[in-house]
C-alpha cells in the first residue's frame, strides 16, 4: 500500500497541496487547497477514485487564499482547522493531540504548533509529518507577523518535531528552491535556522530576518478565516 502522500504545487506562491488517501475505502482528506486549482484537486481526486472527506488548514494563510469552503461545499467534505486560527465557519476546530479519523481506521495525529501564527498546526500520518509554515526544508516559517513567536516556533520545532522518529518524512507547506520532501533527522542535524542553534541565538537570527509583507495578505487573511468563501472562486 502506497503510503505517501499525493504533493501538488502552486507556482505563484510556492505552495504544496497534499492529498492523503485511504484507497481501501476511496476516501481522502486534503491539506492546504489553493483557491486557483480547485477543480485540478477535484479532477485528481477522481482520477483516482476518491471521495473527499476532509479538507485540513495548517493555518490562516497570508500568501494565498484557500479553496477550503468551494471544495467542502461542492463535495460534502468536513472542515477542519487549529483552533487558534479565527477560521470560526469550520465544522471542526482543531486542538492539540486531536485525531481526526477517515477511510478504514486511518488516523491524522494534530499537534499544535505555534511560532509562525498562534494557531500554527502540523499533521502527523502513517510515518509523514506535514508541517505547513512551521518547519520548512533548510528553514523554518517567519515570525514577524500574524502573532509570530521565535521563542514559539522554536520549542514547537526542537520540542514537537524534532522529537519525532528520525525517519518521519517532512512535507512542508512551501519550497522555493525546488526541494520537494525531507526527513527530521536530516531537519534536527542539517537546517540551517535550526541545527546546533540554541534558543535566544534562534531568535536574534530571526530578528534579523527582513522580509517584505505578502503581496496578498490583506486578501488573504480575512478571506482564509472565512474558508476562502470571500472570494469568487
Amino acid at each position: 500500500m502506497n503510503m505517501q502522500p499525493i504533493q501538488l504545487f502552486d507556482p505563484e506562491s510556492c505552495t504544496f497541496t497534499y492529498i492523503l488517501a485511504a484507497r481501501e475505502v476511496g476516501e481522502a482528506v486534503i491539506i492546504d487547497p489553493v483557491d486557483r486549482h480547485w477543480e485540478r484537486d477535484l479532477q485528481q481526486l477522481e482520477r483516482l477514485g476518491l471521495s473527499l472527506a476532509f479538507v485540513l488548514e495548517t493555518h490562516a494563510h497570508a500568501d494565498h487564499v484557500t479553496s477550503a469552503g468551494k471544495l467542502a461545499r461542492l463535495t460534502g467534505a468536513r472542515t477542519a482547522v487549529p483552533g487558534g486560527c479565527g477560521i470560526d465557519p469550520a465544522d471542526v476546530q482543531l486542538e492539540d493531540g486531536d485525531i481526526l479519523r477517515f477511510g478504514k481506521e486511518v488516523q491524522i495525529q494534530v499537534i499544535h504548533t505555534p511560532g509562525h501564527t498562534a494557531g500554527s498546526m502540523c499533521f502527523i500520518w502513517r510515518g509523514n509529518v506535514f508541517t505547513g509554515d512551521t518547519l520548512l526544508i533548510d528553514g523554518c516559517g517567519r515570525t514577524d507577523f500574524q502573532s509570530g513567536s521565535a521563542e514559539s516556533l522554536f520549542a514547537s520545532i526542537t520540542d514537537k518535531l524534532f522529537s519525532l522518529p528520525d525517519s518521519t518524512l517532512v512535507w512542508p507547506g512551501h519550497d522555493y528552491m525546488g526541494r520537494t520532501v525531507s526527513t527530521i533527522r536530516w531537519e534536527r542535524e542539517h537546517n540551517r535556522r535550526l541545527a546546533n542553534r540554541a534558543r535566544d541565538d534562534f531568535v536574534a537570527l530571526m530578528r534579523e530576518v527582513c522580509l517584505p509583507m505578502p503581496k496578498m495578505i490583506d486578501v488573504a487573511v480575512p478571506a482564509n478565516r472565512n474558508l476562502g468563501l470571500d472570494r469568487d472562486i
